[in-house]
């Protein structure tokens, strides 16, 4: 809180209301053993005045780089309408909307955001929402189990380039519900899923499938064929998505001939900044046959006996709250500012501002790989479609020159040589609408001279 208003009276007028002779005597049940005389390391109080020159610093330290990292969290521009209508009193510091006679307003915008989310991606029913996209893959899969009666093995495919972050957080979290990943593979000279080998799974207890669109490296997968394929075998298909991608690529719900039956991704582009790490929130679509298998909170709307529009909590048992051992998931509270954020952001948006940025972002990128393929010592490793992310390859390793860059103020891509060794030394870039060719070409100098000074050397 930025300013607390008890003064000494009201302190003691409370007190003497409750009965105690002062606040100490409110922890008298916590043993002796238990208390802390001091904290060690925490520093004396200091005047606000002087909080907020620390404060104001310490935000000053992180400087503004030129961002062309992606990977997952994306710079896209936020119009300034978005937060000023997001941190209004109403949505900023509305409580969960159980008593729906009293939350009409939250219901409504949560209502408008399944519906938008829906609409993106294609498919019928939509929750809102989850922790952050990681997360809403693990809630995917563990959704798909319950909801794919015919298997029971647990077995979840994993279709080439998956976020690795996001298969570390499912690991995580399923590892021991009995859920097994297993990558296919990675076609080294496309960067797209290798399916050579796929008749191995031919009669095989296969649960779900997991195809990311477009996936981790950028490329664009084809998701007809995998889709139908993993039908063919009686799996379900779980698409990762990126929302600002399917302004302009086909929606989940029309891969294939049957379409993907869960769809899962991060809702940060819509209009959330980065925020030196969060918070992000999850998002997560389905085929209305397995609504009832959905984590998280879904919003309905219906008509009183007068005909007046109203909005309440549906389709989710009181367990979800209150039993939660028996609760279809734990994931009970959610992003909901983040979601309140996103549906301005949509709304003021619309179909033809999103598809105006993802154009952006595609043509960007593109202007900034073939720059940057013109630098000696580097060159772009895969040429098939993408969005707004492209893998480069360097002809020395990579970490020195991304801190190189760091120093000249920018972020220069996520080095790949950890989670893609056969790669080589390459790095992933991404260029949002916010780059203008200027940025594009400050990179490319830098770049330049630091790949010169280091054949000098």
């Amino acid at each position: 809180m930025p300013f607390i208003p008890h003064n000494e009276k009201d302190v003691r007028d409370m007190l003497d209301m409750i009965g105690v002779s002062d606040i100490e005597q409110l922890f008298d049940e916590i043993p002796d053993a238990l208390r802390l005389e001091d904290l060690e390391g925490v520093p004396e109080a200091m005047r606000e005045m002087d909080i907020q020159r620390l404060m104001r610093s310490r935000a000053a330290s992180d400087g503004s780089p030129l961002c062309f990292i992606g990977a997952g969290a994306y710079e896209h521009h936020i119009p300034a309408a978005i937060w000023e209508i997001a941190t209004r009193g109403e949505f900023y510091s509305a409580y969960t909307p159980y008593q729906a006679e009293a939350s009409q307003g939250t219901l409504q915008l949560i209502y408008e955001y399944q519906t938008m989310m829906s609409s993106l991606t294609g498919l019928d029913v939509s929750n809102a929402s989850l922790y952050d996209g990681a997360t809403a893959l693990a809630e995917a899969a563990l959704m798909a189990v319950r909801a794919n009666r015919k298997s029971k093995s647990g077995r979840i495919l994993i279709a080439g380039a998956v976020n690795p972050v996001y298969l570390k957080v499912c690991q995580a979290i399923t590892g021991n519900q009995g859920l097994k990943f297993e990558p296919l593979g990675l076609e080294i000279e496309t960067g797209l899923t290798d399916l050579t080998g796929t008749d191995s799974y031919e009669g095989e207890d296969i649960t779900a499938l997991v195809i990311q669109q477009p996936n981790f490296l950028g490329n664009l997968e084809d998701v007809d064929r995998l889709t139908d394929w993993a039908h063919s075998i009686g799996a379900m298909v779980i698409a990762v998505v990126n929302p600002i991608s399917l302004a302009l690529l086909k929606p989940p719900g029309e891969w294939g001939e049957q379409g993907a039956d869960i769809a899962c991704g991060e809702g940060q582009p819509l209009g959330v900044p980065l925020s030196s790490g969060g918070p992000f929130f999850g998002l997560l679509t389905a085929k209305k046959a397995f609504v009832r298998q959905m984590p998280g909170r879904i919003v309905g709307r219906t008509l009183d006996l007068e005909g007046r529009e109203g909005f309440t909590l549906t389709l989710q048992a009181r367990e979800q709250h209150i039993r939660r051992s028996k609760a279809t998931s734990n994931i009970c509270t959610n992003q909901g500012l983040m979601v309140t954020a996103a549906t301005i952001y949509m709304s003021l948006m619309g179909a033809d501002g999103l598809e105006q940025v993802a154009s952006a972002c595609i043509a960007n990128t593109s202007r900034l790989a073939e720059r940057l393929d013109s630098v000696d010592g580097v060159s772009v490793v895969f040429d098939g479609p993408r969005f707004h992310e492209a893998v480069l390859r360097l002809d020395r390793p990579v970490a020195p020159v991304l801190e190189a860059l760091a120093k000249r103020n920018v972020l220069g891509g996520l080095d790949l040589s950890v989670d893609y060794p056969q790669l080589g030394n390459a790095f992933l870039v991404c260029a949002t609408e916010t780059k203008t060719a200027a940025d594009i070409e400050y990179f490319a100098t830098a770049l330049a001279e630091i790949m010169r000074q280091a054949r000098v050397a």
